[in-house]
């Protein structure tokens, strides 16, 4: 979709079109919100389904910042697990929200551009920032590794991409 704007000068009016782009709030928010939740939501049943419960789950996002340690800590470490968690989904949607000020057509084609861009989060999220923190390594699996990256196109790239798409069309205007 596109926004038509009017400029008069000098009774002149000259029509130039530009793409809609999403608003920021709206994909960083909300899309962080709901992309965090389905991401937390995939994580614990798959972490489940290998013998971690939920605390155990929220927990190992922590041991990025505090180790091992962050395996006692109890609530209080499984609280900062979610904080750090929904901290890195916000930023996730902030970026492609950025990338959408600047290529308004990922918005638009929000489908593909969302699985790539979700898929993309993936694997620089698992060999790029995992490696710097304290989270100790684990074996590869890979029914892991394809529900990561499969759970991180749909439930964080395409639903981010999803509230661009849903802003910006609600950006669009028509002359009056």
């Amino acid at each position: 979709m596109k926004i038509i704007e009017a400029s008069t000068t000098m009774n002149h009016t000259a029509f130039t079109d530009r793409p809609a782009l999403p608003r920021a709030l709206p994909v960083i928010i909300w899309g962080g919100l709901v992309a965090g939740a389905l991401d937390a939501t995939d994580g614990v049943i798959a972490y489940g389904l290998q013998g971690l419960n939920p605390i155990q789950v929220l927990q190992y996002i922590a041991s990025g910042a505090f180790g091992a340690a962050s395996f006692n800590g109890g609530l209080l470490t499984a609280g900062a697990g979610v904080v750090f968690h929904f901290f890195i989904a916000f930023c996730v949607a902030a970026v492609f929200y950025g990338a959408c000020r600047l290529f308004p057509q990922l918005a638009r084609s929000y489908i593909p551009s969302g699985l790539v861009y979700g898929a993309g989060v993936f694997f620089f999220m698992h060999y790029v920032v995992l490696p710097l923190t304290a989270v100790a390594p684990s074996p590869f699996s890979l029914s892991m590794f394809l529900n990561g990256v499969i759970g991180h196109a749909i439930f964080v790239g395409l639903t981010i991409a999803w509230f661009a798409h849903r802003s910006a069309q609600a950006e669009t205007t028509l002359p009056a």
